[in-house]
């Protein structure tokens, strides 16, 4: 189970370096090259969406799973501390998740505004010229 966070780790972290690099300033040279490479990705990460949402089962599934003490001495110390790192574990998956797709809604909507720019600027040269 540790592999699918890892994996949506990366692609989280891969995604925020892909919306740094088309907005910093400066890398104009660069830009036609990394626009190309981030509207190729965009389809491979779409993925991204339905495997968040299959975590976030997992996530629900396990809090409803958890086990439940009724009483005061249901339940051990050494159960309720594994209840809590789980909850724990679940909190940071969750903001993981959060994350993972905010990244990919601000990449879209940055690539979409800088291809929009970019065909602009063309059409600005071309009338210039």
């Amino acid at each position: 189970m540790a592999l699918e966070w890892v994996v949506l780790g990366y692609a989280a972290a891969a995604e925020a370096i892909m919306i740094l690099l088309l907005t910093l300033p400066g890398l104009d040279p660069l830009r036609k090259g990394l626009i190309s490479v981030t509207k190729a990705l965009l389809k491979p990460f779409f993925s991204v969406i339905p495997f968040c949402l299959f975590l976030l089962l997992d996530i629900y599934w396990k809090y409803e799973m958890r086990p439940s003490c009724v009483s005061l001495n249901a339940c051990t110390h050494a159960e309720h501390l594994r209840h809590h790192k789980s909850v724990m574990k679940s909190q940071r998956n969750g903001i993981l998740i959060a994350s993972a797709l905010l990244f990919y809604w601000l990449l879209y909507s940055v690539t979409k505004l800088v291809v929009r720019v970019e065909e602009l600027k063309y059409q600005v040269q071309k009338q210039k010229d």
